[in-house]
């Protein structure tokens, strides 16, 4: 079993974590898990499939109930404003990627940690003194 990961915020970076997680072979250990994002999932599926500057997405993907389906694979969306309200734990999320770019302290980050998430990774710089680790 590989790491499960939800994403918190599926605008361009939150996207790019999942397209990255589908094609790329450093990342095939990682199995996105659950989604949480405020848009419509109609318009989080859209923009998935018919990226302006990524182009198509290779994989075949739709809607079923509260899940997109990719090849198969379901993957939990869910739609909270705020991170309190998401419950990684019911979808036994090891790491949640924090792409909004609205919470980005140690305070608004441990939310995702108190909803059943192990680790938390920020995908823009801290608003404290969190530790940032730049891989090179």
């Amino acid at each position: 079993m590989g790491i499960r990961v939800g994403i918190n915020g599926f605008g361009r970076i939150g996207r790019m974590v999942l397209r990255a997680a589908l094609n790329q072979a450093e990342f095939k250990d990682m199995e996105v898990v659950a989604i949480n994002g405020i848009e419509e999932p109609d318009h989080m599926l859209y923009m998935l499939k018919y990226d302006s500057v990524h182009g198509r997405l290779a994989q075949d993907a739709h809607l079923e109930g509260d899940f997109l389906v990719i090849n198969g694979k379901k993957i939990r969306l869910t739609a909270h404003a705020k991170p309190a309200d998401i419950d990684w734990g019911a979808e036994a999320v090891d790491v949640v990627i924090e792409c909004t770019g609205v919470f980005l302290t140690q305070e608004t980050c441990a939310a995702h940690i108190a909803g059943g998430a192990r680790i938390v990774v920020q995908s823009a710089p801290g608003k404290d003194d969190t530790p940032m680790y730049v891989y090179g």
